[in-house]
């Protein structure tokens, strides 16, 4: 294996008025380019030393004087008011009541005020416009019929960038709050424009623009009640999306119009994890033909003032989904991605990009995002970043990436030599790691494992946030263990089954709950997409259940595969109806415990031979059901950890038969391991912060290891024959 992995790769976030601690971290930390961030500037000092220049750009936010000047180009949301309940024929709903006042302000202007609307929400239908009135920020309605509860949704402006407010309220910054602008605005598009064009002209030194996104920020919602300061946060939503512009630009081209009622949905939103509507899936997709045509726009700027344009998969990125059909066309050059997961790591890696680079976490910010110290007293970013890194570099070990990086404020390390050296290391492991890809991929069984939701490939290992805004969720963690595992994932949708996707698939895996989008809900009501997953088993194919998988409404059964798991759903159709005992185990011992597996109360047996691998009859938690050929698993949750990654490759193993092969096998689930054939390096990790010994084998030899904290051993010159 080649040597010197000291230097190159690294983004290093630079810091005027600390040149020497920039100059001399990006010296240890091997940095080939300085960036800036947010609240930062580089000196001349640092511009001139030699390195590749990063610059960062909000593109439509700090233009504060000019949305002064044109308020009107300010971005917009729908919101839907608190319930309030009529207790006469008259009542009044005051919109904004519960939101926190510095992030709206109503857009009562007559065009605005067209699409507002006042919903009964106990009879389920909306109130006639003539029975409610609006004047001096309340709603007046007329006619109400007592005892019911009434919502009103309206328009109104985002007069506060969603992270400019989140980095103000955590992390106690006191300068003017920033306001963002909506490129649908003919003004503010022509304003954007040029004022990139004279950016590029004064800042020669800069070689790559790093864009901040793009135009509109998923939706985080916040409350005046501390007690819930965040309302609503859904990191795929479109809602901030939404304009009167936008609204008559949609119903131009599609013939037909949407209301607030699209957007609102009864109060819940069109949150990610909900299947959407078709009339979303339109939305969505003038959306992101919207956004790439801009984006595509300042590209072309970037690229004629001799620059790189790299697009920070984070904050506004809502639009640009990085596997849609339209990203490519934008012509980035490079895509970066914070992380704090293996799963994110993928996503980069995914990307329709030349280069692809991963923001490390924790931020050198003084408060983490969950609101503990980080860079600040009782903060230990050291075991923040080792951490988040081991779930990043298992990932690492399947696909690699082209760089790394932090953020924030560099002077911040002070204090801190322990991140200093963690950081150190991690860049080494990575470099080498990288350089192991270069030669030739690692081994890799043979079994494709399909990952089906209603998302499919448009959002292929995400759901709709970090690890820490989705961690309740099971395919999440399901995402993570397989981010590191030695198979092949593709994600696919319910259309993508009829249209052929399970073509080569191995193992097909549906885990939500029911109705959500991940489970499918509605999808499982068409009879050819049940009998196609039916054919596809009893041909030898394996079907993973988790959670409560392929449920639906209606049907003779809740689970429409039930019969393939050999389990279902009891939602009160089989209150009369005696359990089945479990059929005899054959010796099965897989280390599902592993997994952390809630008792679900509901789930029963529906087949005599359906196997218990943990639980019991009453109570099952994880079974086998042998099915025609092929075999259906069910497990009542998964939660990540080494040892749940560990016990889901062995539950892959038994349910598809596969051999090992060229792939090492560990017998501690806290080591994993890749053999690099081309190289002849195998490359053991440690999962774990503790001292561990493991046995790899790989072709019937066995290599003995002991491996210290967090470590990454390399084994040079190995052969499998």
């Amino acid at each position: 294996m080649a040597t010197g992995y000291h230097h190159g790769d690294f983004t290093l976030p630079g810091e005027a008025g600390y040149e020497q601690l920039t100059l001399e971290l990006a010296k240890k930390w091997g940095a080939d380019v300085i960036r800036d961030s947010d609240g930062t500037k580089l000196s001349d000092e640092i511009v001139e030393a030699g390195y590749r220049i990063y610059s960062t750009i909000c593109i439509i936010r700090e233009h504060n004087a000019f949305a002064t000047a044109h308020p009107d180009t300010q971005q917009q949301t729908f919101l839907c008011s608190d319930p309030v309940l009529a207790e006469g024929e008259t009542l009044i709903i005051e919109p904004l009541k519960g939101y926190f006042e510095e992030q709206f302000r109503l857009n009562d202007t007559p065009e605005a005020l067209e699409y507002w609307q006042v919903w009964d929400r106990t009879a389920d239908a909306p109130v006639p416009d003539d029975s409610w009135t609006y004047a001096d920020g309340k709603i007046t309605v007329a006619n109400a019929v007592p005892w019911h509860r009434y919502t009103a949704s309206f328009l109104c402006w985002r007069i506060w960038e969603e992270i400019n407010m989140y980095n103000h309220t955590t992390n106690s910054w006191t300068s003017e709050h920033l306001m963002q602008l909506d490129p649908r605005h003919p003004l503010a598009w022509a304003y954007l424009q040029k004022w990139l064009e004279d950016w590029c002209e004064a800042n020669p030194q800069t070689d790559v623009i790093r864009l901040t996104s793009l135009f509109y920020n998923f939706v985080w919602i916040f409350g005046s009640d501390m007690r819930r300061r965040t309302r609503f946060v859904d990191w795929a939503s479109y809602d901030f999306t939404v304009s009167p512009a936008a609204l008559k630009a949609f119903e131009k081209e599609y013939g037909y119009a949407l209301t607030a009622e699209d957007f609102i949905n009864k109060g819940l939103l069109q949150a990610t994890h909900r299947p959407p509507t078709a009339r979303k899936r339109d939305y969505m997709d003038f959306i992101q033909r919207f956004v790439a045509e801009k984006a595509r726009t300042l590209v072309e700027i970037i690229h004629r003032h001799g620059k790189q344009a790299y697009v920070f998969y984070d904050d506004s990125w809502v639009g640009m989904e990085p596997s849609g059909k339209y990203f490519a066309s934008v012509g980035f050059d490079g895509l970066i991605k914070c992380v704090f997961s293996g799963f994110e790591c993928r996503l980069c890696a995914d990307a329709k990009v030349p280069v692809h680079e991963l923001r490390f976490h924790p931020y050198l910010f003084p408060v983490g995002l969950g609101g503990l110290p980080t860079f600040s007293e009782g903060g230990h970013p050291e075991r923040d970043a080792m951490d988040y890194w081991l779930h990043v570099r298992r990932a690492l070990l399947r696909q690699s990436v082209d760089r790394i990086g932090l953020g924030g404020y560099l002077h911040l390390t002070n204090g801190f030599p322990a991140f200093v050296e963690a950081i150190e290391q991690m860049a080494v492991d990575f470099r080498r790691i990288k350089a192991l890809h270069a030669e030739g991929a690692p081994a890799t069984l043979p079994v494709t494992v399909a990952v089906l939701h209603t998302w499919g490939s448009l959002r292929p290992w995400t759901l709709s946030g970090h690890f820490h805004e989705t961690n309740e969720n099971a395919l999440i963690h399901i995402n993570e263990a397989l981010s590191g595992l030695p198979v092949n994932v593709k994600f696919i949708s319910f259309e993508d089954v009829a249209a052929g996707a399970l073509e080569g698939v191995n193992v097909v895996v549906n885990a939500g709950r029911a109705g959500d989008a991940w489970s499918g809900g509605e999808a499982w009501n068409d009879p050819a997409l049940v009998s196609t997953l039916t054919r596809f088993v009893h041909e030898g194919g394996a079907f993973i259940g988790v959670g409560e998988p392929s449920a639906r409404r209606g049907g003779d059964t809740c689970f429409a595969l039930a019969h393939v798991l050999g389990v279902d759903l009891d939602d009160g159709r089989y209150a009369c109806h005696a359990k089945w005992e479990a059929g005899e185990s054959l010796g099965e011992s897989l280390p599902v415990e592993a997994m952390a597996l809630p008792e679900n109360p509901g789930i029963r047996l529906t087949d005599p031979n359906t196997v218990v691998i943990s639980g019991d009859s009453a109570a099952p938690r994880a079974t086998l059901h042998a099915f025609g050929k092929g075999c259906g698993a069910y497990l009542t949750g998964f939660a990540y950890s080494p040892e749940a990654a560990s016990a889901l490759m062995a539950l892959i193993l038994r349910v598809t038969g596969a051999q090992t092969g060229d792939v090492p096998m560990s017998d501690n689930p806290l080591v994993e391991a890749a053999w690099f054939e081309k190289s002849g390096a195998l490359i053991a990790l440690n999962n774990s912060g503790e001292s561990v010994r493991a046995n790899l084998s790989l072709k019937g030899k066995t290599h003995t290891l002991s491996l210290g904290p967090y470590a990454l051993m390399a084994l040079e010159n190995v052969a499998a024959d």
